[in-house]
């Protein structure tokens, strides 16, 4: 059997997002290798997390590119980077619940681009007197991913309807980001 990394990264994704426990012997089972081909792949499952990072990370990135994050309002790409990243999102709740493991600084620098593309979104949000400007670029941002993972375990857990996801995530992150018009 040819093995393509990206398969099988693909698949262990799948998994993992499922079942964040999931051993190595289970990915392997799921793939259809041998947990020694797995292993000969991935020194253990940190280096197989560190993989998926990566992945997880370029389709982060693609998710935002394609949500055209500097077009039009900032209120109407904050909805289309939670349409785009939503197909994602088991996989980004598994990302961000593994890196609590790792030590504090050894943060990938990929999170670092994202999370500066994000900020920009709501800052500009914010010059456009948009979103509330006593909530800082970087909370919103935390926010976003907040919000996100904890949609995707709802949906897993049977509590959200997948198709309701995006429309609320979206409801409640702008209902709290955006100025209020009384004053």
């Amino acid at each position: 059997m040819s093995l393509d990394r990206e398969e099988l990264l693909g698949t262990a994704a799948e998994v993992l997002t499922r079942r964040p426990t999931s051993s190595m012997d289970e990915i392997a089972r799921a793939v259809g290798i041998s947990r020694a081909t797995l292993h000969r792949h991935f020194a253990g499952r940190d280096a197989l997390v560190r993989a998926l990072e990566d992945l997880g990370l370029r389709r982060l990135d693609a998710a935002l590119d394609a949500a055209r994050t500097e077009e039009g309002d900032a209120a109407e790409a904050v909805r289309r980077v939670v349409a785009q990243a939503e197909p994602l999102a088991g996989f980004l709740a598994f990302l961000v619940t593994e890196n609590q493991l790792f030590e504090p600084g050894e943060q990938h620098p990929g999170w670092e681009r994202i999370d500066a593309r994000i900020a920009a979104l709501f800052r500009r949000g914010q010059d456009e007197g948009t979103f509330r400007i006593d909530l800082t670029p970087a909370w919103l941002t935390e926010a976003l991913y907040a919000l996100i993972t904890a949609a995707a375990w709802a949906v897993q857990d049977g509590r959200v309807a997948a198709r309701d996801s995006v429309r609320m995530t979206v409801e409640l992150l702008l209902g709290g980001a955006r100025r209020s018009m009384e004053r």
